[in-house]
């Protein structure tokens, strides 16, 4: 089964971060960050020289108790200071990359764009989804009775009736999400994004107040399965103690394939056989319905699933900002 995550890596407003992580006190900065990345997730022992030098390492998340949750945990060691790792991020395009499956990207609300999406199977998928009213579209009853009525073609009415959706949906933000209920499940974003942080407590701490208000937003349409979806997602970030930089990627609405999904990165500045370099950590999670059906080998293969889609976005980035530093 082909995983439900992220594959977006780009965060617009890292850059104005290294400002302000830079007035940090030196007393502040010379905190040991393996023992912070230690403190809250999944690598409690990192060899920076062997992160350094090899492939970033991906590994399971800690279990969750809502079975449609599911996470992985990244850390690699990149060259240079946060602040030039996150200008790598902020400018790479993961759209370049067709094995990422993101058919169009956008920024903002610019969701005229949807009406010139490629003719392809999996465009056409979700125009035949929005002709029949499938309940596998993940709207609200009240979106569900504006759907077109006529033809099955994406072009037009279908197109139309989606920048529609996802205008609205923009405006409300995260927490403000209206619920998936024409699928059948009144599961509502806010509710999703709350709870995945609630379940792994030391992570909850850590990025604490992160999310907030509508971030910058972004949209795409990406093929899962075959499949057309449509997302919205938002990047929050800040400053961090000892000279680090957070950030958040919010998946926040999907039109089908997986309900929610939440990147974080922390990026701390490290010395590697005497070079700057930045230690980041990346944490993906996810809410899918299908996930939560899947037991024993079924759910260990979407695990390994999911670890295969973030080993290949993180390695195509670094691959891509290495001849930038």
């Amino acid at each position: 089964m082909e995983s439900k995550i992220l594959r977006h890596l780009s965060l617009p407003s890292l850059l104005s971060l290294a400002a302000a992580a830079s007035l940090l006190t030196p007393s502040a900065a010379s905190a040991d960050p393996l023992a912070d990345l230690a403190s809250f997730s999944a690598f409690d022992k990192v060899d920076l020289a062997q992160l350094a030098s090899g492939d970033a390492k991906t590994v399971r998340g800690p279990d969750m108790s809502t079975p449609r949750f599911i996470g992985v945990q990244t850390a690699w060691v990149a060259p240079g200071s946060p602040a030039q790792t996150a200008a790598a991020l902020k400018n790479w395009n993961p759209a370049q990359h067709s094995e990422l499956k993101i058919v169009l990207h956008g920024t903002g609300s610019d969701f005229a764009r949807l009406q010139q999406a490629p003719d392809n199977p999996a465009v056409r998928a979700l125009a035949a989804m929005t002709a029949s009213k499938s309940t596998d579209l993940q709207i609200s009853r009240d979106e569900a009775a504006k759907l077109p009525t006529t033809g099955d073609k994406w072009a037009g009415p279908a197109a139309s009736f989606w920048s529609s959706v996802l205008s609205a949906r923009a405006s409300a933000g995260p927490f403000g999400q209206p619920p998936y209920d024409h699928t059948g499940q009144s599961i509502r974003a806010g509710d999703e994004l709350n709870a995945l942080l609630k379940q792994q407590p030391k992570i909850q701490k850590q990025f604490s107040g992160i999310i907030g208000g509508k971030g910058e937003q972004y949209w795409e349409l990406t093929e899962i399965e075959s499949k057309g979806v449509l997302t919205l997602g938002a990047s929050y970030s800040r400053s961090a103690p000892n000279g680090s930089l957070q950030a958040a990627d919010v998946l926040y609405y999907a039109s089908g394939g997986f309900y929610v999904g939440l990147t974080l990165y922390q990026m701390w500045p490290v010395d590697v056989g005497g070079r700057a370099s930045t230690l980041v950590w990346r944490g993906d999670m996810t809410s899918s319905a299908e996930i939560g059906e899947t037991r024993g080998i079924e759910r260990l293969g979407s695990e390994s699933a999911m670890i295969k889609d973030v080993s290949r976005a993180v390695r195509l980035f670094r691959r891509d900002s290495a001849g930038n530093r």
